[in-house]
């Protein structure tokens, strides 16, 4: 059978149904084979901050104080459940980037 037939196939028929049984087949393959890993989350804040044209500062209300907020950026402090809700919430950040623990940064 040509994919390109199975690709436009309606919900419901036997190609639509053999089209589905496919997509659940190779998405395990992809999730055994080729796993993603959630992002680091400073990173991910950091990215956030970088897209909404926003500075560490514009962290403290989520996070707490100045000290607090360079603390968590610099991987010296774990984003607590108060701050990862408060992330999600105020910037938009999916809350399973969050829960990782950050990775270490590598010294020169």
């Amino acid at each position: 059978m040509k994919l390109h037939r199975l690709m436009t196939a309606n919900a419901n028929t036997p190609q639509g149904e053999r089209l589905d049984v496919l997509v659940t087949l190779v998405e395990a393959y992809e999730r055994r084979h080729y796993p993603l890993d959630l992002p680091d989350p400073v990173e991910v804040i950091r990215f956030g901050l970088e897209q909404k044209g926003l500075t560490p500062k514009d962290l403290e209300p989520m996070i707490g104080r100045s000290n607090r907020v360079y603390e968590v950026l610099n991987r010296k402090r774990p984003l607590t459940l108060r701050m990862i809700w408060n992330l999600h919430r105020d910037l938009g950040i999916p809350a399973e980037s969050l829960i990782r623990p950050p990775v270490p940064q590598r010294r020169a």
